[in-house]
């Protein structure tokens, strides 16, 4: 039975431990985007739905534009301190914004569990539809020993205390999401109901955001865990990296001289950034439609192995293959940064593509593309060369 799966995060403004925490820059970039962005790149994922109270919330969302995300405006009263989140659940579900089935799947997943992975999402699903449950939970196994408060042992036999390889640990809910059906809720009133399945994930995904001190314990865990091992991937590959020039390199706005010259302002920290991936072995080009002596003084001294100018070899991704068959490279080696439309069939094709926050709608769009927490011409090479880490 095809069914819609649709994701809901709630998040508040009024967190008095951490203020606005759910966008507050979490390894670069706002709390409540990492699960989004995990979200957008699963592919059985509808629509992400984001409940919130907070203008500064929605303003943040907004100038992030995910094709899957829409905006429910909670009331005031299940944003309280003392509101259930299954208040804000069943607000929605109620509400003429949901348009749901009863028999559509309903997935809450919690913002302060940012290293929850697309991986995760797609498995836990998979989980739900193909097994005999009415419910999903994700836990982790723990191996710590736990006692009673009368002084007995709860998960094991402390007589003969087993080694860790010996015993089977003790599964502990992590709180990073929950899956059920919309009938459900709305008749249980609660994230869980009748036959609870169990999603297994690491344990090093145990903790969550509540106070200050798991603030840096989880970016500690994040950068160890996942963006280390993303980076090492991603960049394993890579012997080529191109970027467009004007809306990346440069605002995209066009300056003129009272003599008629036509102006173009690059950001110092772009060419320190480029030098960068040469220094690690990278082969660096200037791709663009335009066919301007500007651009071909930037790239002399940023010393470019490669420029392509011009619209005469038919297309940016048909250029881009050319040199790859004449240097003997695949385009899965090739990176590539763009904003506009006449980038989108080479950022489709290429190893990683990336884009300024402010590229046009279909750019963001496309399926893995590494939105830049940067507008074009603000030093979005250096941003990317920086969250690698390189």
């Amino acid at each position: 039975m095809d069914r819609k799966v649709i994701a809901f995060i709630p998040v508040r403004g009024g967190s008095k431990s951490i203020p606005l925490k759910n966008i507050k820059d979490f390894c670069g970039k706002p709390l409540v985007c990492w699960n989004i962005e995990a979200l957008q790149n699963t592919n059985k994922v509808d629509e992400i739905i984001v409940a919130t109270d907070s203008k500064e919330i929605k303003e943040t969302l907004f100038n992030y534009k995910y094709s899957k995300v829409k905006i429910f405006n909670r009331n005031e009263e299940n944003a309280k301190d003392n509101a259930s989140t299954e208040s804000v659940m069943l607000e929605y579900l109620e509400s003429k914004n949901s348009m749901l089935k009863e028999n559509d799947i309903f997935m809450l997943v919690q913002a302060t569990s940012p290293l929850t992975q697309s991986i995760h999402f797609t498995e836990a699903i998979d989980q739900f539809n193909t097994n005999n449950i009415d419910s999903l939970i994700t836990c982790v196994r723990t191996y710590r020993f736990f006692w009673n408060e009368n002084g007995t042992s709860k998960n094991y036999d402390y007589k003969r205390r087993p080694r860790r390889q010996e015993f089977d640990g003790t599964l502990m809910e992590n709180g990073a999401f929950y899956i059920n059906t919309v009938k459900n809720i709305k008749r249980d009133k609660n994230r869980l109901s009748g036959k609870i399945g169990i999603y297994e994930m690491p344990e090093y995904t145990s903790a969550e955001i509540d106070e200050p001190d798991d603030w840096f314990y989880l970016e500690m865990l994040m950068k160890k865990y996942i963006l280390n091992n993303n980076k090492k991937k991603e960049l394993s590959n890579i012997k080529l990296f191109l970027s467009d020039v004007d809306g990346v390199l440069t605002d995209g706005g066009m300056y003129y001289s009272e003599h008629g010259d036509e102006l173009k302002k690059f950001n110092t920290r772009d060419g320190m950034a480029f030098q960068i991936l040469k220094e690690k072995g990278i082969e660096i080009g200037l791709v663009t439609s335009e066919n301007t002596k500007i651009v071909e003084n930037r790239a002399k001294k940023l010393k470019m192995d490669y420029l392509i100018q011009g619209k005469a070899f038919g297309g940016k991704l048909e250029a881009v293959k050319a040199l790859c068959d004449k240097e003997k490279i695949k385009l899965s080696e090739v990176a590539y940064v763009g904003d506009d439309l006449n980038c989108f069939d080479l950022l489709s094709c290429v190893g990683l593509a990336f884009c300024p926050k402010d590229a046009c709608k279909k750019i963001i769009d496309i399926k893995n593309i590494k939105v830049v927490n940067k507008n074009g011409g603000d030093g979005v090479i250096r941003n990317i060369i920086d969250s690698l880490k390189i």
